[in-house]
């Protein structure tokens, strides 16, 4: 292993790498705070919003609240960081990820950002290396291109273009993770799908259900993320699909019904076919393949956490939690962001 995270580091606190977290309140970025915290080294937790450090642990942890939109506030954020881990995307609004393709803000944020992270992060003038950059990408970057694909993934397609580019400069050494979508958090298909089983909602698809996507816990995402620093020489320049696993939207909405019903002792919800909405995309209706031999190979990366473990998971959280805001549905989105999200959003 050669990247930032190579066993020998520093025992000395002040000498140890600095990893710096952009995005580190949201569920992904919890997640990436947790794995790293077992590592000796220096976090630097970077959100808008308040949210606490990881308990114990054996990294010294610094929590910094900031809004990376400010004039100055990337640059120091990322100060003297050795690897930095870029998580922040702009998905808000009941159309998430949808919402870029109108929202003026989101591409400031999700190339933006990016851009200002490679100005700071540029190598220094001495000749010697600029930190990794890890940038948190999605599957639907690596579509064909074309109108098929959303604004969000062409930002997240322009943002890659950015780092790899600034990477074959030698500016900074960086790679691109292209995530699926993660299960096991506050947010995406499986817990909205689990609020309207438990609440005895059908559940419904634009399609006949065997549309194939990839999932992937979120502990399993975080652990891609300390994989890839640990081998950053070796990923250095890639965009790298991670991979999950693969199932028929219609099993997984079944397999949530299923599980639902364990909790609430009745039958299991119908998962059923609606016509799409006039918003819906050519890239709904068609399977996402991936191929992840590269980054398994590279770094020995596997799922660990089984679909099924980790929908009861979900499914057993959203029964314990507390009700829906009120004005909101059972899911409390839209089932067009629940489909695609695949990379952290802030706070």
């Amino acid at each position: 292993m050669t990247g930032p995270l190579s066993p020998g580091s520093e025992r000395d606190a002040s000498r140890r790498p600095l990893v710096v977290v952009l995005g580190a309140s949201g569920y992904i970025g919890s997640a990436v705070l947790r794995e790293l915290s077992r590592r000796r080294i220096r976090l630097r937790a970077v959100a808008r919003g308040p949210f606490a450090a990881p308990a114990g642990g054996r990294a010294v942890t610094e929590v910094v609240r900031a809004d990376l939109t400010e004039e100055g506030a990337v640059a120091a954020a990322v100060d003297g960081a050795d690897a930095v881990i870029h998580l922040v995307a702009h998905m808000t609004g009941r159309g998430a990820w949808r919402s870029a393709a109108s929202d003026p803000a989101a591409e400031r944020v999700n190339v933006g950002l990016v851009r200002d992270v490679l100005a700071a992060c540029a190598a220094p003038p001495d000749g010697g290396p600029g930190p990794v950059v890890l940038l948190a990408s999605t599957n639907q970057a690596a579509d064909g291109g074309g109108p098929q694909r959303s604004a969000y993934a062409r930002h997240k397609a322009a943002a890659e273009r950015l780092l790899l580019d600034a990477t074959a400069r030698g500016a900074v050494r960086g790679l691109a993770l292209r995530l699926p979508t993660t299960v096991g958090s506050e947010a995406g298909v499986a817990p909205a799908m689990a609020r309207r089983a438990l609440a005895g909602e059908t559940l419904t698809l634009w399609h006949d259900g065997t549309v194939r996507r990839e999932f992937l816990d979120v502990a399993d995402a975080a652990r891609a993320f300390a994989l890839a620093l640990d081998h950053a020489a070796d990923l250095d320049g890639r965009a790298c699909a991670v991979g999950g696993h693969a199932v028929a939207l219609g099993d997984l909405f079944r397999t949530i019904a299923d599980s639902a019903a364990r909790h609430t002792g009745g039958p299991p919800v119908p998962v059923l076919s609606v016509e799409p909405p006039a918003y819906a995309e050519t890239g709904d209706f068609r399977d996402l393949d991936v191929d992840s031999s590269l980054f398994r190979d590279v770094t020995g990366w596997r799922p660990g956490v089984p679909l099924r473990r980790a929908v009861d998971s979900v499914v057993a959280a959203s029964a314990t939690a507390s009700a829906t805001a009120p004005g909101r549905g059972a899911d409390g989105l839209d089932q067009p962001r629940l489909l695609h999200q695949g990379v952290a959003r802030e706070g």
